[in-house]
C-alpha cells in the first residue's frame, strides 16, 4: 500500500472510531457529529481507493462525485444510494436549522460501516472490515 494511501486509511479509521463512540453514547449524544463523522469516514476511504489507484481527485466533499472516478464501483450494489444518504452529513447538521435524530444517525453509521468493509476489502485490509469498531 501506498504511504499516501494509508494516511487517508488512518484517516479514515480515526472517524470511524470516533463515530462509533459518539454513537454509544447516552447521557446527551450528538447525532449531528455522528453522522458528520459517518461521512467523513466514506470521504477519506474512497480518497484512499482513488490515491491508491493513482487517480487525481480535486478537494471534494461530493462522495458521489469520487465514487465516479474509481473504476468498478458501478458493481457495488446499494453504494450510490449509500453515498447518496451520506453525501449531505457533510454539512446539513453543521449549522442551525436541522439535526440529526437516533434515526438518521444509525443509518448514516451502518452505511458507513458497508462503505468501510467494501474499501478495506478493495485495499486487502479485509481482516479488519469485519469488526464493528
Amino acid at each position: 500500500m501506498r504511504p499516501e494511501t494509508a494516511e487517508w486509511v488512518d484517516k479514515a479509521e480515526n472517524d470511524f472510531r470516533a463515530m462509533c463512540r459518539e454513537g454509544m453514547v447516552t447521557d446527551s449524544p450528538s447525532y449531528d457529529v455522528v453522522c458528520f463523522l459517518a461521512q467523513q469516514c466514506a470521504e477519506k476511504y474512497l480518497k484512499a481507493l482513488l490515491t491508491e489507484a493513482d487517480i487525481p481527485f480535486a478537494k471534494t466533499h461530493d462522495l458521489s462525485l469520487l465514487s465516479r472516478l474509481l473504476p468498478g464501483t458501478s458493481s457495488y450494489p446499494g453504494l450510490a444510494e449509500m453515498l447518496a444518504r451520506l453525501g449531505p452529513c457533510a454539512v446539513e447538521f453543521r449549522y442551525p436549522g436541522a439535526s440529526a435524530d437516533r434515526a438518521l444517525a444509525d443509518d448514516a453509521a451502518e452505511d458507513a460501516r458497508e462503505v468501510r468493509a467494501w474499501a478495506r476489502k478493495s485495499l486487502s485490509l479485509e481482516e479488519m472490515s469485519k469488526s464493528k469498531n
